[in-house]
């Protein structure tokens, strides 16, 4: 009989090394890595304006809006994600070429593949950054958004932001219409 060969485990430091090489981006969790798949349409349309309303508002402040590419450390050495969008206002972020360590908001679009993942393990996860106070799921398909705001008491509140009404994002101090955020997708 045949034993179980084991799968040898990443340090963060060799996946860091190993990401920079790879043509497809992977997330990391205690010591495995996890190819990501390709994104929808309707994902990338939704990424793309939040990131750029973001942009927009954020121009003249110390924060910056970050998207798709740009990796996430959720816990030393334990996690590293690449969030839909991200800010952050850390100006250690803003010179970082690997990945960033104190972003103010996490926004994820959700996949059918996915949404379980974000909603659980994935948020978990980024609930032990300490900078982080807003965190938002999109819904593509029922063209909903669940926004997680970290309250005074180190608590995560829910607000499902109803159609037509705009993501108020106190922290940045920044309000995005509902119809921007769908823009584009049908």
């Amino acid at each position: 009989m045949a034993l179980p060969h084991p799968v040898p485990r990443f340090t963060a430091d060799d996946y860091l090394r190993w990401e920079a090489e790879q043509p497809k981006k992977h997330e990391y969790v205690r010591g495995e890595a996890f190819a990501m798949g390709g994104a929808s349409r309707r994902h990338v349309t939704i990424s793309l304006n939040v990131a750029s309303a973001l942009d927009d508002a954020l121009d003249g402040t110390p924060c910056r809006a970050y998207m798709a590419d740009m990796k996430v450390q959720a816990a030393e050495n334990e996690a590293y994600f690449y969030p839909d969008v991200l800010v952050t206002c850390d100006p250690a972020d803003h010179r970082a070429d690997q990945f960033m360590r104190a972003p103010k908001l996490i926004v994820e679009v959700l996949s059918p593949a996915t949404a379980a993942y974000d909603r659980g393990d994935k948020f978990a996860a980024y609930r032990r950054i300490a900078s982080l106070q807003d965190f938002i799921l999109i819904d593509p398909d029922t063209r909903r958004i669940e926004h997680y705001r970290r309250t005074q008491a180190n608590r995560w509140e829910l607000q499902e932001i109803e159609p037509e009404q705009p993501l108020q994002l106190q922290s940045l101090d920044v309000e995005i219409a509902w119809q921007k955020v769908f823009r584009n997708v049908d």
